[in-house]
């Protein structure tokens, strides 16, 4: 899968941009303030319909203008596809093939991209949300099931827990209607679940592969699901179900106290260890950068099993927070497999030496020059 072509018409900083990319790396070379990153963000955002950088559509659309517009050409093994994406005072319309989408999750997954910031680096160190939203941005491009389960938990969770507050607060206390939401809570709970466990093992493994080359096998790295049931119960649906159902019961008072649900793949995380200590709490600062490196590395051979296409990579500025040797492995890793988007002030003489040919353009106050050689 690559990006072709890609308009912006009152994107960000850019008044109009028409731009050609290539099938390896294309580099956006600029200082700090000049538009790279919106470049970026373009693109990550004509591929999820969302920005990475913020929640208000309106940060995307250029001073002063009232509308923006993204279009892409996107071309995979089954040919062309125009995309595109605009932000108005009516909202936000995609469009597939020039066709309107009536709901996201139709228009997510048609360009499948990987975004490697700074900030990842502390996908390992960070949060259990840092890495609950790394799981559901990710797994949900790469399979629809995993996008709409997602997508009708948020809806079901949001209900029972307005529910839950208003018993909280002495409003209406009815047993069987609780019970019903818990029990659509259970079932989409389950089937994410079991997505989830299947995702992660199979990124594990990838990752713990691409680990061990970086680390020169002398360490070795397993990621581990948690979540509030037991994982040898991860088995089948019902059993899910069950084991959910019995969490449940025993926090239903804890929920009817505190107003929230307490239970469910929105409080889950992952466990990353390191020759079987936890990496996050215990790992040096070049441990939790491998690992970090291994899990984005991983996702591309991860998303390309899952959908028989490898993603588009952006790497924001992420070269000059690794060191040669990290920088060596992600390029060697890249190389003739992947359409890579690269920003940087400038490219290390590591990168000059293993990118081959890369197309580079030169980003300065929102205009773009393509660099001659």
């Amino acid at each position: 899968m690559e990006l072709k072509e890609l308009k912006l018409n009152h994107f960000r900083n850019y008044d109009q941009a028409d731009l050609k990319f290539q099938s390896g790396v294309n580099v956006f070379l600029g200082q700090n303030a000049q538009g790279k990153t919106n470049l970026l963000e373009s693109i990550y955002a004509l591929a999820l319909a969302r920005s990475h950088r913020t929640k208000v559509d309106r940060d995307l659309v250029q001073w002063g203008q009232d509308q923006a517009r993204i279009a892409g050409m996107v071309e995979n093994r089954f040919g062309k596809l125009p995309l595109s994406l605009s932000w108005s005072n009516k909202g936000k319309q995609a469009r597939v093939n020039h066709l309107d989408q009536s709901r996201l999750s139709t228009y997510i997954g048609q360009l499948n991209v990987i975004l490697f910031a700074p900030e990842d680096l502390d996908l390992v160190k960070g949060p259990p949300a840092v890495r609950r939203r790394f799981i559901d941005i990710e797994f949900g491009q790469m399979n629809r099931t995993y996008l709409q389960l997602s997508t009708q938990y948020k809806k079901v969770l949001k209900d029972r827990n307005a529910y839950l507050k208003a018993w909280s607060f002495g409003g209406k206390k009815d047993q069987v209607f609780l019970d019903v939401l818990t029990a659509q809570l259970i079932e989409l709970a389950a089937k994410l679940m079991l997505l989830k466990k299947r995702f992660l093992t199979e990124l594990g493994q990838a990752a713990a592969r691409i680990h061990g080359e970086v680390a020169n096998q002398k360490e070795a790295l397993v990621l581990s699901y948690k979540t509030a049931v037991d994982r040898s119960q991860l088995t089948d649906l019902e059993t899910v179900k069950q084991a959910l159902d019995a969490v449940f019961k025993k926090q239903a008072d804890r929920e009817k106290k505190q107003g929230t649900t307490l239970v469910g793949p929105h409080r889950d995380d992952f466990v990353i260890e390191v020759n079987g200590v936890d990496v996050s709490n215990f790992g040096s600062q070049g441990q939790q950068r491998t690992a970090a490196l291994a899990l984005k590395l991983g996702e591309i051979d991860l998303m390309h099993q899952e959908t028989g296409e490898y993603p588009v990579l952006l790497l924001d500025d992420v070269l000059s927070e690794l060191d040669a040797s990290r920088q060596t492995h992600l390029l060697m890793t890249i190389e003739n497999k992947v359409q890579t988007f690269i920003t940087a002030p400038s490219l290390s003489e590591v990168a000059r030496s293993l990118i081959k040919e890369p197309k580079v353009f030169l980003v300065k106050d929102g205009t773009i020059e393509e660099e001659q050689h």
